[in-house]
This record gives structure tokens, sequence and C-alpha cells, in this order.
């Protein structure tokens, strides 16, 4: 199975061969990069259709007051989803530098640390999301309906949370240990069985944005349950034996690996919580504007996920590829893998912003029918487009400083990114003439100066003399 061709790896290799021929890239590197990135590009892909299936069928359903409740309760429950992205960010900087030094007791000890901290971050937010859902959601939110609808969605999908966290330690660990396959199975077939679930529960048992919550949930659980037998059993059915698995010897306890993961993981995490956060305050300001703009920025966000998942496979490859290397004290390598990612990701970004901004209008009638609502979609969609391919750039530059433990400055550059340009454009909107031009361009903004943050520390190099001196630690200790 692993053999067959898909649509998404074979456009990634052909944009690869193709960028070698130009001379951008190693052809070899090029090769492994795009073999390790495809399937987390197509786990991605079938985790954000679902996420954007959700909004097109309570949109059919329940309209623009459903699809503006389902983005009130989205940034809330997209915090703690952040925050088990950060923790990831850190097993997989862990995982990948053991396997490449074949250290197999110490990829134990990582995955259960991080499903642990996982598990402390995200179950008092369940709590606290589940006993004030309704003075959250008014908080930023307006509409009667449109509030209804956002109580509804997070009292349900808060339970999701700590899913969502385990998955991610999970698949980023066996990422880590080059293997991005088997969590492409995994979690590409819970998107699927989510799609399925919240289908027959909106359309049949007609629950609406209930629905889709409770989909949400049940297709979380699923993954986290298979991913979990599959770690302690060392092999699943139908996909094969992991590259990883519960190893006795481990040391769970082992301070130094929690030392580090904290150290690697907090960075990642409040850059993450920055960027969930700041969707707070700006959902806020988009509904100054009413509850059908909202829809119609909801709309733009879920697309822009969509475009933003190849970030998601060269991202982690770059982490994996340069982790690996690193380990086996090869810096020349990791220094390689990190500049030809970067230039693939880039390069692969920019045709898929190309084809959404080109079919913007087509693309804005999956999910709006009110010809009122069309001409504000397709802007914001556009806008997205523009600002996807920061995203680009961000990711790719992301992914060695994740890999040598360099996470600090991301952070700094989201934080710049959202509260001293974005959040104040977006606001300037409401009260001069700039109008929706102020989230337009806050859109850009906010992906495009964390990005040139990112950037500028990627290419100073500190990341690898911060990796040198952390091994160099290890060796000494």
């Amino acid at each position: 199975m692993r053999s067959l061709l898909n649509p998404i790896r074979m456009v990634l290799e052909q944009v690869g061969r193709l960028l070698a021929r130009l001379g951008w890239i190693d052809a070899r590197r090029g090769d492994a990069i795009a073999e390790l990135a495809w399937p987390r590009i197509v786990t991605g892909l079938a985790r954000m259709s679902k996420a954007t299936a959700d909004v097109a069928m309570v949109g059919l359903t329940v309209g623009a007051a459903g699809i503006a409740g389902i983005g009130y309760g989205v940034p809330y429950w997209t915090l703690a989803y952040m925050l088990g992205g950060g923790i990831a960010g850190g097993t997989i900087s862990l995982v990948s530098q053991r396997f490449g030094a074949g250290e197999h007791p110490g990829i134990t000890t990582a995955v259960v640390q991080s499903a642990a901290l996982g598990l402390l971050t995200t179950l008092p937010l369940v709590a606290l999301f589940t006993g004030m859902t309704e003075p959250l959601i008014r908080l930023i939110g307006s509409g009667e309906a449109a509030v209804a609808h956002g109580v509804t969605y997070l009292s349900i999908a808060s339970w999701a949370m700590p899913f969502a966290a385990l998955n991610l330690v999970g698949s980023r660990a066996l990422v880590g240990a080059n293997e991005a396959w088997i969590p492409m199975v995994i979690r590409a077939g819970g998107a699927i069985a989510n799609v399925i679930l919240s289908g027959v529960l909106i359309f049949v048992f007609d629950m609406g944005v209930a629905g889709a919550a409770l989909g949400t949930v049940l297709g979380g659980a699923s993954v986290t349950g298979v991913l979990a037998w599959g770690f302690v059993r060392g092999r699943l059915p139908y996909v094969g034996a992991l590259p990883i698995q519960w190893d006795a010897r481990a040391a769970l306890g082992d301070r130094a690996t929690a030392k580090r993961l904290v150290q690697v993981g907090t960075p990642l995490a409040l850059r993450k919580v920055a960027q969930g956060g700041g969707r707070f305050p700006m959902m806020a300001i988009v509904a100054f504007f009413g509850p059908n703009v909202v829809a119609a920025y909801v709309v733009a966000l879920r697309m822009r996920g969509l475009m933003n998942t190849p970030g998601w496979g060269f991202g982690l490859a770059s982490s994996s590829l340069v982790g690996q290397a690193l380990g086996r004290n090869d810096d020349s390598e990791a220094e390689a893998y990190g500049h030809d990612t970067l230039r693939f990701t880039v390069a692969v970004y920019a045709l898929g912003a190309l084809a959404i901004f080109v079919g913007a209008r087509p693309v804005s009638y999956l999910f709006v029918q009110d010809p009122e609502l069309i001409p504000t979609t397709v802007a914001l969609l556009r806008a997205t487009c523009v600002s996807v391919m920061f995203h680009g750039l961000l990711n790719g530059a992301l992914g060695p400083l994740r890999a040598g433990g360099d996470t600090t400055w991301p952070f700094y550059g989201q934080l710049a990114g959202l509260f001293l340009f974005a959040l104040p454009i977006a606001y300037a909107g409401t009260v001069t003439p700039l109008g929706l031009w102020g989230v337009y361009l806050a859109l850009v903004f906010e992906t495009a100066i964390p990005a040139f943050v990112t950037y500028y520390r990627y290419h100073s190099g500190a990341w690898l003399a911060i990796n040198r001196a952390y091994r160099a630690a290890q060796g000494s200790a």
C-alpha cells in the first residue's frame, strides 16, 4: 500500500524534481523530503477538510448563524490544540535526535512525558470551557442566534481537547522516527470517520451544530485509542509495525528529558497560544461588522487552514530530517536539509495560493449562497491567499529551529505580528473609513511579521550553535 501513488505524492515529487533541475534543491534530499512530507500533508488535508465540511454542512442546514456560532466556539477549542501542538513540537525534537542516535528507551520516555504534559495542560481547560461556556462565548460573540450556537458547540467540542493533544504527541513521535505513513493512515482515517459521523448526526438526526461538535469528540477519541494500541503492541492490523513502541527500560521519570521537553516545547506552545489567543480579540473585532461578515471570515480561515496543510508536512519533515542529522552530529547535512525544505515549501505554497486566488468566487459558493455575502467572502479568501504565502516561509524556517531547540524567536515574532500589527490594523477598520480593508490587511500582517522574524533567526544559524552546545553538555554529563 505504501508504494501506491496518489495525487499529493505525485505533485510533490514533480515539484521537487523541477526544483532539482533548476538547481534550487538537491535531488536526493528533495526525494527524502517529499517522501516524509506527503503523508502528513494528506493527514492535514483530511483533518482540515473535515473542519471545512463541518462548516459547509452546518451552513446548509442551519445557515450563517450556525457558521458564526462555530466561529465563536473554535478559538477556545483551538487554544487546547495549539498547546498540544507546542508540546508535540518538543516531542519531535527529542524523538528525532534520539532515533538518529539509536537511543530507543529515551524515545519512550519522551513520548510518555509529552502525553502526561498534554493531559495536565488540557484537562483544566475542559473544566473551564464547560463550566463557563456562555460567558466565554458572549465575550467575543454577537447576535443571539449565533451566540446560542456557539455555546452548544463549545460545551460539547471541549471534550475533544485532551484527545487532540494526545494525537498530536503520538503522530509527531512517529514522524520523528522517520515514519509519516502510519500516522497518516490513522489520523486521516479518523478524519474521514469524523466527517461521516458528523454528516449522520447533522442530516439524519438533525443535530445541527451539536452534531458537528459530537462528531469531533468521537473522531478524536477513536484516533487516540488506535495510537495507544499501536504504541503498546508495536504494530497495528492492516497497517504494519511501528518504528517505536513501549520500552520497559525507559526511565519515565527522567528529569533531564522533562527539562528539555519544557525548554523546547514551552516557547512553541506559547507561540501557538499567542497565535490562537489572537483569534479571540480578532473575532470580537470582526463581530463589529455583523454575523454575516463573521461567517465569511470563518469560511476564509477554514480555507486558509486547507492551504496551510503543506506546512504540516514540510515543517515536520524538516524537523525530523534535520533532527536526525543533528543526532548523528552531521551539522552540514542538517543545514542542507533545512535549506532545501525551505525552498521546497515556499514553491508548493505559491502553487496552492495561486489556484485558490484565481478560483475564489466558485469556492465561495460552496459555503454561502447569499449574493450579498459573496463579494466579502471572495475578498477575504484572496487576502488569505496572500497571507498563507508567508505561512509557507514561516513553516519552512521553523522546522530547523524546532529540531535544534531554538524556539524562542518564533514566539516573539508571533506576538509582534498579532499585537503590534494585525489587531491594531483590524481595529482601525472599525473606527476609520478603512472598514473591511483593516481585516484584509490584518490577515496579511498576522503571518508576514512572524515569517520574517523566524526566517531571520533561521538564516543567522544560531540554531546550530545552540544545538552544538546542548550536545556538548549531554556528552559531558
